[in-house]
């Protein structure tokens, strides 16, 4: 009986995902890479999702401290067969080694777009009205009657 995909990822997809990404992590931080573009980025990566059948890995990885986030992603693409080889013994477990993909994840920007529309000041003045009336209807209850 096999569960629907849009269910959302299974439990062992979460979990290798997971084992995927502190291999990758720790192949960056090592500086194995021998890109010029890699080994002067910190480079984050944030999840990684795994296929259904556990093939395909797609890292979402996000450069810190470079406005060019694609020429990042296109060399960690260009260098993926590298990298697989290199996360290889930290996922001996596994039956195949998943291919390696990256994509940039753009979910900093959108919590910073978020935010600044929560800081915005027609949002603002929405929440000062609203804090404003749940003051004034505060004393109206019954309690607040009899108090003179």
């Amino acid at each position: 009986m096999a569960k629907s995909s849009s269910s959302g990822p299974s439990q062992r997809m979460l979990r290798v995902g997971e084992q995927v990404r502190a291999a990758i992590t720790q192949v960056l931080q090592r500086g194995e890479v021998r890109d010029p573009v890699i080994s002067n980025t910190l480079i984050s990566v944030t999840e990684v999702r795994m296929s259904p059948d556990l093939q395909v890995a797609t890292a979402y990885v996000t450069p810190l401290g470079v406005d060019d986030h694609a020429k990042t992603i296109a060399a960690l693409n260009k260098n993926a067969r590298f990298i697989r080889g290199r996360v290889s013994p930290d996922l001996r477990q596994m039956r195949n080694i998943p291919e390696l993909r990256f994509r940039d994840d753009t979910s900093f920007e959108n919590y910073s777009k978020i935010d600044a529309l929560l800081r915005s000041p027609e949002v603002a003045r929405d929440l000062d009205h609203d804090e404003d009336a749940d003051e004034t209807g505060d004393g109206a209850g019954p309690e607040g009657e009899g108090k003179a």
